[in-house]
């Protein structure tokens, strides 16, 4: 690919991801106003956001691996329509079933972003694949995390339904700049879809990197989706948080974004070991400290969401960085693998994070979402001692 990826084009693409993948989180901290007006109970009303992220992961899984096969501009537009008219369906939806449906296929067409990434990937250079990369990513982590108080204002004056058909807007917008200036890419594969999906299975089988690099990631994201499910919960009905009130405490967790650029400075230096051990420990540590009645509290909450936050997207840009070195002509599919486990592992921690909660309060939330990075870093811990002998 010749195409020059300047840093305003680097730039746009943090952008376009922000404001993409923003779609996967806007119902996460209004799911108690979405689910009475569409008439949804509060165990359906967690489906909201696991089925966003379920239909995210087969996206992940059926659609990003076309990104090796297919011109990517025209990919990525098509994914984008699709974004615009699942989230007009949602704002316009008034049944739980439409609604549920909705978010699945908002999950599958949000997947664009995930071709973005390894497009910026094949036009960057060796030596600083690792920055632009996180870079990148950091436009991605900030559009998570300023999407959830972004939500909550704009439904607190509002409406939830505003809240989609906002989204619907920017994706319009971001159709437009996307025709105008991304470049064009033509892979050099040439197998058929059927062998195209058949070979995510070799890739796995192939790369113990990528097996290691998901586990991770799945757990840590696990912990990640049952916290910020959970908090909103918390906050308002144990402190009685407004929605605005909730939305600034999203907003302090935003700074966990300027871990994503950070990252990759750090894996293009070689420091990749020390900095996975220091985000699974962290974040491990963090989620359980929460359980001493001490630790309790709104400041608190939002210091491990800030930790919390800063310790994923660490651990997501180093097992970027290190499975785009594994295949140059892989590397959609291989995204697609390390995504599709990633966010499996949201799916869970978001599918039982009300359940949790209502069971046994933040004490459970708290137990739960540190276990999973803790086996992380005892499966890292475990493989790392294994590693010298291996070679």
């Amino acid at each position: 690919m010749s195409h020059k990826l300047t840093p305003a084009l680097v730039s746009l693409f943090a952008i376009a991801c922000g404001v993409v993948v923003a779609n996967l989180y806007y119902a996460q901290p209004i799911i108690d106003l979405i689910a009475p007006d569409v008439h949804l109970s509060d165990h359906a009303a967690s489906l909201i956001v696991s089925l966003t992220q379920i239909g995210y992961a087969l996206g992940l899984f059926l659609l990003v691996p076309l990104a090796d096969l297919v011109e990517n501009r025209r990919l990525i537009l098509i994914l984008l329509a699709a974004s615009l008219l699942s989230l007009l369906a949602a704002a316009l939806s008034h049944t739980g079933g439409v609604f549920l449906i909705v978010s699945l296929l908002i999950g599958v067409a949000t997947v664009s972003v995930q071709v973005l990434i390894p497009l910026a990937a094949h036009m960057a250079d060796d030596h600083n694949r690792g920055r632009i990369v996180g870079n990148i990513m950091g436009g991605l982590v900030l559009g998570i995390l300023l999407s959830r108080p972004l939500s909550s204002l704009i439904a607190d004056h509002f409406g939830w339904r505003a809240v989609f058909f906002t989204a619907a807007a920017f994706m319009a917008a971001m159709m437009g700049l996307m025709a105008l200036v991304l470049p064009h890419r033509k892979p050099d594969h040439a197998a058929a879809y059927p062998a195209l999906i058949r070979s995510l299975g070799e890739l796995w089988l192939r790369f113990p990197a990528l097996r290691r690099r998901s586990l991770y990631q799945a757990c840590m994201f696990c912990a990640f989706s049952l916290f910020w499910t959970a908090a909103p919960l918390e906050l308002a009905r144990h402190y009685h948080l407004t929605q605005s009130q909730i939305a600034l405490f999203a907003l302090v967790g935003a700074t966990g974004a300027a871990a994503a650029p950070l990252s990759g400075r750090l894996a293009d230096a070689g420091h990749t070991v020390k900095t996975t051990f220091a985000a699974l420990a962290c974040a491990a540590a963090a989620m359980l400290i929460t359980l001493l009645p001490a630790a309790r509290g709104v400041v608190s909450l939002a210091l491990l969401g800030v930790v919390l936050d800063f310790c994923v997207q660490t651990n997501m840009v180093q097992g970027q960085r290190e499975i785009y070195g594994l295949d140059p002509h892989s590397r959609a599919r291989l995204n697609g693998v390390y995504m599709t486990g990633i966010f499996l592992g949201g799916a869970v921690g978001s599918a039982f994070a009300s359940s949790l909660y209502g069971a046994g309060g933040w004490g459970f939330i708290a137990l739960a979402g540190g276990l999973p990075p803790l086996l992380a870093l005892m499966v890292f811990a475990l493989s790392h001692r294994r590693l010298p002998i291996a070679a």
